[in-house]
């Protein structure tokens, strides 16, 4: 039995021996596969161990530029905090405390603007953060993955919000919007135009804008132009302060303006017409636009002269003033006729006086719509004036073939001339139509003489002379000629007496000082004219008419003295003035007459002729028809 124990032994012993030995082999196997890959695995090892190393170092180095782009970020969340709390102040009226309002919306300009430039630069930081971590798969045991990304996200929106507050909508634009109210609120309520009665009229006086008011106005403008709302603040302006210009225009009754070219046929209807344009224009420019003129300078005087230019040409424009110039225009429109040429020189004469407003108020180019229409008018008028001027002579020659009235009266034309040219020289119209005379001169490039304008006004009486003449031979009878002569002579010695026109044409005048400015040579020679003149007019007159015979003594007598008191003292009171020229300077081959001698020379005038018999019959017949001249024509109408 033993045996038999020590046997299975034996077996059991021999088949584990022979299990391990396929064992050994199997493992010996094994290794002998392995060995390439552990020394594989050897040579590798060097290479990770660098690239462990290198990432251990870059780890790190993110870790720094993490915190760079986190600081940033922090800085930004906390001014995004503050925004928030500039909100309720920025929901308030500005009305109430301006610049207190202005300070919040200037902080938070500042604010945004940090958002702005550094907001976006945090945001890109952390974006290569983000890149480089996923790219390299590293992973998040410290929790800088979900922190960069979570700030990236928060920064993405500051971002998103700052863009926001800008649109419409936004904080600050709401802000803006606030200062746009407020600005127009001040400018409604402070610019109202006032009723005042004058002792003339009733008219709308401008209102200008309290120094408090301009100055808050500037500094809202100044906020709004720094941020691209410039334009908004000049259209409510212009809106504003044009709408109440045009309300003072038309509070003063501008009907007229738009008047009608055939409406001028009315004389006095037009004149008083011109008479309101003169006066509200003058009104217009000296009182309404120079007004806007300085708002406009003072409101936007930080923003530029340019801008507060082209704001005041808009306003003036949109007042309606332009309706000005349109009627002056109409004016030159109007059918040409004599009387026309006193109504041209009326507006050249009120835009010569505005002249310089004009120049200072238009000059610039903002205000060529202004400046073109009134260079247009002003050409028209002189172009018009001097046609008619030029034209006067002419159409008073034409008449010299008509026939004069047919019962010796003073034909219209006479009447009509001399009073024309009395109107013509008095000091209202004669410096205006030298001025007028003299520019159109310049513009056809001739020399401007200064006696231009007495030279064609003697000429325009001259044609009267000759026609009143010619007129006087046309009548079939002696008497009614000689009654048409005195008749026209009584006309004009009562329409000549003491005026510009009768100075200038024979009666003796007295000289301005000023001539005599050029030394006593020149004031001889001007006072030696002026006798020679009245000397051959007197004696050409007296030569004439001392064949004239009256035959009724107190017609003649009455005639002659009309005859004395019209010559007599002008000559007394020239001689008695410039008559030390002649006693000193030694005036020669100049009749001097005296007072005596003068008087007895007019005397003698209309004396029937010695020698001449008259029949009974003839005698009561010229009688008879005395009485009658002297009844038709009473002591104011009948002279010699």
């Amino acid at each position: 039995m033993a045996e038999v124990d020590s046997f299975q032994n034996l077996l059991a012993a021999r088949m584990l021996l022979k299990t391990s030995l396929e064992k050994s082999r199997s493992v010996a196997s094994a290794l002998e596969k392995t060995g390439p890959r552990l020394e594989e695995i050897k040579q590798s090892l060097p290479s990770l161990e660098a690239a462990l190393r290198a990432q251990k170092c870059s780890l790190a180095a993110l870790g720094g530029h993490i915190s760079r782009a986190v600081g940033p970020a922090a800085a930004v969340l906390k001014v995004f905090d503050a925004i928030h709390g500039l909100e309720n102040s920025l929901s308030s009226d500005p009305s109430s405390d301006l610049y207190g309002y202005l300070v919040v919306v200037k902080r938070l300009e500042e604010a945004l603007r940090f958002l702005a430039e550094n907001c976006g630069l945090a945001i890109r930081w952390l974006e290569d953060v983000v890149e480089f971590l996923k790219e390299n798969a590293v992973t998040d045991d410290h929790r800088y993955l979900s922190n960069v990304t979570k700030s990236l996200k928060i920064l993405r929106e500051l971002q998103a919000n700052e863009k926001c507050a800008r649109l419409d909508g936004g904080l600050l634009s709401a802000a803006y919007d606030k200062l746009e109210t407020e600005y127009r609120r001040l400018l409604r309520e402070n610019g109202v135009p006032l009723p005042i009665i004058s002792s003339a009229s009733s008219i709308v006086a401008p209102s200008s804008l309290p120094v408090f008011v301009i100055q808050k106005l500037q500094v809202i403008i100044e906020r709004l132009s720094a941020n691209n709302r410039l334009e908004n603040c000049l259209s409510t302006y212009i809106d504003i302060r044009s709408s109440n210009a045009r309300a003072c225009l038309e509070a003063l009754g501008l009907d007229y303006l738009e008047i009608s070219i055939f409406e001028f046929d009315n004389l006095q209807y037009m004149e008083s017409s011109l008479d309101m344009w003169s006066k509200h224009l003058e009104y217009s420019v000296k009182n309404l636009l120079e007004l806007e003129y300085q708002l406009c300078n003072d409101v936007f005087e930080k923003v530029g002269l340019e801008v507060s230019m082209d704001c005041f040409a808009k306003i003036a424009i949109q007042s309606g003033f332009l309706a000005f110039i349109q009627f002056g225009n109409t004016v030159t429109e109007s059918k040409k006729d004599a009387v026309k040429l006193f109504k041209l020189l009326k507006i050249f004469h009120t835009l010569n006086e505005l002249r310089l407003d004009f120049n200072r108020l238009f000059g610039g180019k903002s205000c060529n719509e202004i400046q073109i229409p009134t260079r247009h008018l002003i050409k028209r008028v002189i172009d018009g004036a001097c046609e008619i001027f030029w034209e006067l002579l002419p159409q008073v020659e034409v008449h010299r073939g008509t026939s004069p009235p047919s019962n010796g009266s003073v034909p219209s034309l006479v009447s009509f001339i001399i009073d024309y040219c009395n109107q013509l020289l008095e000091d209202d119209y004669r410096l205006t139509m030298i001025q007028v005379l003299e520019i159109h001169q310049n513009w056809k490039h001739q020399k401007f003489q200064e006696e231009l304008l007495r030279k064609e006004v003697c000429n325009i009486v001259e044609a009267i002379r000759l026609n009143l003449d010619a007129w006087s031979k046309s009548y079939e009878g002696t008497p009614l000629s000689y009654i048409f002569l005195m008749n026209n002579h009584c006309h004009l010695y009562k329409a000549l007496k003491g005026t510009s026109l009768g100075n200038l044409i024979g009666l003796l005048g007295h000289e301005d000082e000023t001539l005599f400015s050029d030394g006593r040579a020149m004031a001889c020679s001007l006072v030696k004219k002026k006798l020679k003149t009245f000397n051959e007019a007197l004696d050409g007159t007296y030569k004439k008419q001392s064949n004239w015979v009256l035959a009724n003594k107190n017609l003649r007598k009455r005639i002659c003295q009309l005859v004395v008191d019209a010559i007599v003292p002008v000559y007394r009171s020239y001689i008695q003035k410039y008559g030390h020229f002649i006693e000193k300077d030694g005036i020669k081959n100049v009749k001097i007459y005296t007072e005596e001698g003068l008087v007895n020379m007019l005397s003698s005038m209309f004396q029937p002729k010695m020698g001449k018999c008259y029949s009974t019959n003839t005698r009561h017949s010229i009688d008879k028809k005395s009485e009658i001249v002297t009844s038709q024509f009473p002591s104011t109408t009948v002279v010699a």
